[in-house]
């Protein structure tokens, strides 16, 4: 499989697209992030057509690196060679049968914000300028900010009984909301503010060490503790439809602008 990147913002789209399709066909679940990921592609490029940022420009240019290393690890993984740490422990999950819908996305999240974003941040800035980029930045995570609970309105679609389950069991709420986007995002700013004055020599190495934190992050929300985990594994048992089901049912919401993803 040939390592395909993207140049502009609807070529991330058509990649993401041909992912979902090619998941949807070997009933994989990395189908689950991909549909995810393009709802936000498309809101931020919709918002970069309304002026929305300060300068659009960048924006793109931004969203086109920031998509590319999901798009690189992706096309890795299908090559059963390395990615970074973290979307590799993500990709794995996609095989076992446990995860269920939401930590599959969570997986997919925590390695895209919590590793990638930092560096795209830094890729189109220098010291001098990154601050500049704040505004703009924050704009894409009001989008992303809103992803861990709007999912759940998508996955009780998937399964109903999903409601009753998180208003009866605290403690798996708490694992949700405990997920923190505003953490995420504040921590990529703070990684990408930092990674942009990392001298050339020292980049790789920089990122080796951030990605094996990511990577711990990952682990706990694999397996969050013996409660929620119990938990997880009953509300799997109970979810319906093959995963090609769950994927088309995910970009029917979309389609038809049912706020699943972004509210």
């Amino acid at each position: 499989m040939s390592m395909k990147q993207a140049n502009t913002i609807d070529e991330v789209i058509f990649l993401l697209d041909e992912i979902i399709e090619k998941s949807k066909i070997d009933q994989s679940n990395l189908g689950l992030f991909a549909i995810l990921y393009r709802e936000v592609t498309v809101r931020i490029k919709e918002g970069i057509l309304a002026g929305s940022f300060q300068n659009g420009e960048r924006m793109e240019k931004l969203d086109v690196i920031f998509a590319n290393r999901y798009l690189k690890a992706y096309y890795q993984y299908q090559a059963k060679e390395k990615p970074s740490e973290c979307w590799a422990f993500a990709f794995e999950q996609a095989e076992k049968f446990w995860p269920i819908v939401l930590q599959h996305l969570l997986l997919g999240i925590n390695a895209h914000i919590n590793l990638d974003l930092g560096i795209a941040s830094a890729e189109v800035s220098t010291v001098e300028d990154i601050e500049d980029l704040k505004a703009d930045f924050d704009k894409i995570n009001f989008i992303l900010s809103n992803l861990v609970g709007s999912v759940e309105k998508c996955l009780i679609k998937i399964w109903p009984t999903l409601t009753w389950i998180l208003k009866f069991t605290g403690k798996v709420d708490n694992f949700f909301i405990d997920f923190s986007m505003e953490t995420a995002r504040n921590g990529a700013w703070k990684f990408a503010t930092e990674f942009v004055a990392v001298p050339e020599n020292e980049k790789e190495a920089c990122i080796k060490l951030r990605d094996k934190r990511i990577t711990e992050i990952a682990r706990l929300v694999s397996n969050p503790g013996y409660f929620a985990s119990a938990v997880f594994k009953f509300i799997r048992l109970f979810e319906r439809g093959t995963v090609a089901q769950k994927i088309i049912d995910m970009k029917i919401m979309e389609e038809k602008n049912m706020e699943c993803v972004v509210a």
